[in-house]
């Protein structure tokens, strides 16, 4: 089976893009969780944080660079924003390329974790 951010990646399946340079890819979440939900991925296929290594690690920072750039043009880095990184089964992750999850646009964001 494929990898769907792959395809996004490769231009095989669509997404409204938010930002793009030659490392990561930012688009806009599907089943958005607040006003701004937005999805920053290396263009490297990494299943989860499990595979990172010392190698590789410059991922992380062009990620964490490529939210940075999110929230700037989407208006959201004055007041705060969301950053969550969904990894595993128990971690909620359901598409196995890592991807961070940037959420705003709203006052407060709510609770951290749900109870449940």
């Amino acid at each position: 089976m494929g990898c769907l951010f792959c395809d996004i990646i490769q231009g095989k399946a669509q997404a409204t893009v938010v930002y793009e340079n030659d490392r990561v890819l930012a688009f806009e979440d599907t089943a958005p969780k607040a006003p701004v939900h937005v999805l920053v991925i290396h263009k490297t296929h990494l299943k989860c944080i499990e595979e990172l290594t010392a190698e590789n690690s410059s991922i992380m920072a062009d990620i964490f660079l490529g939210v940075r750039e999110v929230a700037r043009i989407k208006g959201i880095d004055a007041n705060g924003y969301r950053v969550i990184i969904n990894n595993g089964p128990s971690g909620g992750q359901i598409i196995w390329h890592l991807h961070v999850h940037v959420l705003g646009g709203r006052e407060r964001m709510g609770r951290m974790v749900s109870d449940s």
